[in-house]
């Protein structure tokens, strides 16, 4: 097998992980305003996948149209496939709303009406709100040399409507184009009293097509149709012409909403004419058209399941636990001097998370905090906390990823505001982004400076912290909060790198440690020793690793990944992975942490890392991996990431060779095994 045929379409496999989210919606057994939620989700991934790496396949496709991608195929035959599939996955995700989820949810007494099916009380309702919400606030603008084609928000609802007739200063009628106002929702439930009791939903586009031609005063509507545009989102800053990432990301910022086209969405009821009409606006060929069958932004059905209050209809809740060390008086850094803790999250609370920060922030005895922001959402006590330390006099320094994908402008808000209470904000080292996990404690103790860190494998975001899993470890190891300290006078300074003890870091160690780790397992079975590599991340890109393990495999290493997203590695092909299993898990938590698992001669080596296996995070951004010494951690990490994974026959998907997946089924008098469940269950025992 060449070597272009040993990788996989990256692209292809995002979308192969879509069809297994989808699956979430397929299945009977999900709850079902959870199954409505998956589809939703989908859909959300699917508009990041348009903004981004189908528009990157576009770009390249313009310049390097003869350069083949990593699977050996050339861009334009790349973006043919994926864009087959991804009109599958969409006609899919739609024929499962209209057919399966909206008569299912009819039964339990949860309805979307449709227009034709307004009662008269439900018709009055619609037509106050659209005078008193809609009415006020809409600009339709007719389409003549005067008043040409509007420029369109990214991912905008739009309606286009065709008119005949002559207007109030003799022009005749053609097309004119409404714009949605982003501050509604696209979703509205209706009194109670207006549905039989019942829970009741009508769409803006609805409410908005049955009063249109209040909008167009003694013309006739041909028609009226949604569509919405999706534009390419990628920021592009130019280090040589940036003398302030803030003030250049702000800049790009607004430009992202007018990206260059890459999708138009619109109902399939709009005649050939007016969709051909649209596409020539924004310069798409047919093969970028998605006709649908119902709203074109299933993304914003997101908000139904929290307005329904059915509790048999939804996932049984959580209270994620508090281990018992951690739940006393004590403060937190006095517990982390005596030992090492590890929290999983969210089957155990990120909030000794918080609480580490605030009583930081609060101690008088300590004198710096260092911490980075990757994602940490719009309302946080984290921030707050290191604002109040700040605010005290501390010494605070916060690295924040200005570029951290569609939580730019949160993350300048922040950065914003730390600066204006005295903290030192970093944005990081241009062209490297901080992805790291990672805070740094200084304390005065008996005279003398001491450290503690945390480190993580997911961001400091609370709300992330309740849907992903991730592990955090809370440390006072003097080499590790050493290392810590080192990588922060990296991105903070200037000057070569430093030497670590413990900690490999990207863009520096990461990617040698990983290869020679692999390598150490490959000489140990090619010398008749045990050899096993176990590895658990959401993407596995990096062609040098997955040729790593190619040949770690060849030599008799046994190989299981846990994957959840993108895998461009070939699992199980005769003669090049005959030793390597990967498996995906998908379930009602995101999982998100990477740990990684080397035997090494029966002296096992543990890590958690910020960092997948791809070429951005080992070479384009600044990652840790950290080992877990501690043999009880050791432990829990090995049985919680990987031993319940791979026994896991309820949410697990196996991945075969052609890059394809199927479900693990639990065998005749095999027990059903749910790693999620399992979990959730023992944590709440604690």
């Amino acid at each position: 097998m060449s070597e272009s045929t040993t990788l996989l379409c990256r692209e292809l496999s995002l979308l192969q992980f879509n069809r297994r989210v989808l699956a979430q919606a397929q299945d009977a057994r999900v709850p079902l305003l959870e199954r409505l939620r998956f589809l939703c989700i989908v859909s959300s991934n699917l508009d990041e996948f348009f903004e981004v790496r189908m528009a990157w396949l576009r770009r390249t496709r313009v310049l390097q149209p003869h350069t083949a991608l990593a699977n050996g195929e050339l861009p334009a035959a790349v973006i043919q496939h994926v864009a087959a599939e991804a009109h599958h996955i969409i006609n899919e995700q739609y024929r499962l709303f209209n057919q399966d989820l909206i008569p299912a949810l009819r039964e339990e007494g949860v309805y979307f009406y449709p227009r034709r099916t307004w009662s008269e009380a439900q018709q009055q309702w619609v037509a106050d709100y659209f005078s008193r919400e809609l009415l006020p606030i809409l600009t339709p603008i007719g389409l003549d040399p005067s008043h040409p084609f509007p420029r369109l928000l990214n991912k905008s609802l739009n309606f286009v409507v065709e008119l005949e007739g002559k207007d109030a200063f003799g022009r005749t009628g053609g097309m004119a184009i409404v714009q949605a106002p982003r501050i509604l929702p696209r979703v509205l439930k209706l009194p109670p009293e207006l549905c039989d009791g019942h829970d009741g939903f009508v769409f803006l586009s609805s409410i908005l097509h049955a009063h249109v031609h209040t909008l167009f005063t003694g013309m006739t509507i041909k028609g009226c149709y949604q569509f919405r545009l999706t534009r390419d989102s990628d920021l592009s800053v130019d280090e040589e012409d940036v003398k302030n990432l803030r003030t250049a990301i702000v800049g790009e910022l607004r430009d992202r909403q007018y990206g260059s086209a890459v999708r138009l969405e619109v109902a399939d009821n709009c005649p050939e004419h007016v969709y051909d009409f649209l596409l020539g606006q924004f310069q798409l060929s047919r093969a970028e058209l998605y006709r649908v069958q119902g709203p074109v932004n299933l993304v914003r059905l997101m908000a139904v399941p929290d307005m329904v209050d059915r509790p048999d209809l939804k996932f049984t809740p959580h209270s994620p636990s508090t281990p018992q060390l951690l739940r006393k008086s004590r403060p937190l850094l006095d517990v982390v001097r005596q030992q090492d803790v590890l929290l999983h999250h969210p089957y155990q609370s990120f909030e000794p998370t918080v609480r580490l920060i605030q009583q930081a922030a609060r101690d008088p005895d300590v004198v710096a905090i260092k911490m980075t922001i990757y994602r940490t959402g719009s309302n946080s006590d984290l921030v707050a906390a290191l604002m109040a330390a700040a605010s005290a006099g501390k010494q605070v320094t916060v690295v924040v990823e200005l570029m951290a994908r569609f939580d730019e402008e949160n993350n300048v808000n922040w950065a914003s505001k730390l600066e204006a209470v005295g903290a030192h904000v970093v944005y990081g080292v241009f062209g490297y982004k901080i992805h790291a996990k990672m805070v740094l404690i200084v304390r005065r103790e008996e005279g003398q400076l001491k450290r503690y860190a945390h480190l993580g494998t997911g961001n400091y975001h609370q709300g992330t912290s309740r849907l992903y899993t991730d592990f955090g470890l809370m440390t006072a190891d003097e080499a590790i909060t050493a290392d810590v300290n080192t990588v922060f006078m990296e991105i903070t300074g200037l000057g070569q790198p430093n030497r670590l003890h413990k900690i490999a870091q990207s863009p520096f160690t990461l990617h040698k440690m990983l290869l020679a780790s692999i390598e150490h397992e490959t000489a140990a079975a090619k010398a008749g020793k045990p050899a096993r590599i176990m590895a658990k991340m959401n993407s596995l890109v990096e062609p040098s690793i997955v040729a790593a393990l190619y040949e770690a495999s060849a030599a008799g290493v046994q190989i299981d990944l846990v994957v959840r997203g993108i895998c461009v590695l070939r699992p199980g092909v005769p003669g090049l992975s005959d030793n390597i299993r990967v498996r995906s898990i998908i379930g009602r938590l995101l999982e998100h942490s990477r740990v990684f698992y080397f035997e090494n001669h029966g002296h096992s080596k543990v890590w958690i890392s910020s960092a997948d296996w791809m070429g951005r995070n080992l070479f384009r951004r600044v990652e840790t991996c950290v080992p877990v010494e501690n043999p009880p951690l050791k432990a829990r990490i090995i049985r919680e990431a990987f031993t319940l994974a791979l026994a896991d026959n309820q949410c697990a998907w196996l991945m075969q060779p052609d890059g394809s997946y199927i479900r693990a089924e639990a065998q005749d008098n095999t027990a059903k095994i749910n790693l999620q469940d399992t979990l959730l269950h023992e944590y709440e025992q604690h």
